[in-house]
């Protein structure tokens, strides 16, 4: 049983194809977090990417600020802000802002930047992108927290620097991309932040998940504190349906057109995505595509590595359509989440309770009955007489 309830949420990057109307894309993008938000999903993070074409989310806090005005309770999330392409103080005002913008509902999720092809256009070097990550970290929280900052390194330069409206959270809650390396995880602990394993279930990713895990628990022990499992999202990518063979269907065509997309960054590498079918994803247990139980089977599997786990964020790569999309959320949120949390473990208590009774319960009941008979009999004749 587990310690605390698993939350459900998305992770969008987006994948588009180059044919589409990108700002159809934005709103189906919209849409389908309201969707998620009016069935009762915990949490949706936005990406953020300038090159490639597909990934044409360039401001997850833009996506914020307009999904904020159509959602009511859903948590939103930067997944996330790539820190070295901005000036510390423009993300954490930014961030403050936004924050107010959401009621609170703001999520901050810092990473290096994923695509080399983003650092190249702004001159940087990608290999320096992590040393950033933490100096960008350091600089922000401490703005977000009320203090001045003055400081300067060789990508920025801040002179009294300072937030002059804060957060409204009581705690804003960070978290750090984590894939492959420890780094994530170091970083996550050293900010008192959570753990965005964005390679949860991919080779390698999935393998590294305990291990990342206690270099953050053991990161976290040096500064005095305990980490929370309840703060690590694990993304992965799930397509569910009635049947395996239809939730096959609804992602096959959509699959293929992304698959162009990772062609175009690593057709090169003879063991690259670009070449694996989607079932050679499912062969390995990468992706999901099956039924509500083939769901909870990789869940549990995901939990054995990592026990307790806050959130499962699927990763919505757009490989079905948006009406299949939204099923497969329904089936998620209607029969794999109160399996995985014990939700209905009083209602079947209480089920079974009632068949070990039932012979004595309805016998009360038909004798309740035979009263009542006898009853309006005896009344009848007393009227006669």
């Amino acid at each position: 049983m587990r310690k605390n309830k698993l939350r459900l949420g998305v992770f969008l990057a987006p994948f588009h194809g180059l044919r589409e109307n990108p700002t159809l894309c934005f709103e189906r993008d919209l849409e389908f977090t309201q969707y998620a938000d009016e069935i009762g999903l915990g949490e949706f993070w936005y990406g953020e990417h300038h090159t490639g074409g597909y990934e044409i989310i360039s401001s997850p806090e833009l996506m914020i600020a307009a999904a904020a005005q159509r959602t009511k309770r859903i948590r939103l999330g930067t997944g996330v802000v790539s820190l070295p392409y901005h000036n510390p103080l423009n993300t954490a005002q930014r961030i403050a802002q936004l924050d107010h913008l959401t009621r609170g509902r703001l999520m901050f999720g810092a990473g290096p930047g994923l695509l080399t092809g983003d650092a190249y256009i702004r001159s940087q070097d990608a290999r320096e992108s992590r040393r950033k990550l933490d100096e960008g970290l350091s600089v922000i929280t401490r703005l977000l927290r009320g203090e001045w900052v003055t400081e300067k390194t060789d990508w920025y330069d801040l002179c009294e620097a300072h937030c002059q409206v804060l957060p409204c959270s009581e705690k804003l809650e960070v978290c750090v991309a984590s894939a492959m390396s420890p780094n994530g995880g170091v970083l996550a602990a050293k900010y008192h932040g959570g753990m965005l394993c964005l390679a949860a279930t991919l080779y390698g990713g999935f393998d590294a998940l305990a291990a990342n895990w206690s270099v953050a628990r053991e990161t976290a022990g040096k500064y005095g504190y305990e980490m929370n499992p309840s703060s690590v999202r694990l993304v992965t990518d799930m397509h569910i349906a009635e049947t395996r063979e239809q939730a096959l269907a609804e992602v096959r065509e959509g699959y293929e057109r992304v698959r162009q997309y990772f062609a175009n960054q690593s057709g090169h590498l003879k063991d690259g995505p670009a070449h694996d079918r989607i079932e050679d994803l499912m062969e390995r247990g990468e992706a999901i595509i099956g039924t509500p139980d083939d769901a909870i089977a990789q869940i549990r599997r995901l939990e054995d590595k990592l026990p307790d786990f806050g959130c499962l964020l699927l990763f919505d790569k757009n490989w079905a359509r948006m009406e299949h999309k939204k099923r497969s959320l329904e089936l998620m949120m209607r029969y794999v989440l109160p399996e995985i949390n014990g939700d209905n473990l009083n209602r079947q208590k209480s089920f079974d309770w009632q068949t070990s009774r039932r012979e004595e319960f309805f016998g009360v009941m038909m004798d309740s009955t035979k009263r009542a008979f006898d009853k309006h009999e005896a009344s009848k004749r007393a009227e006669g007489a």
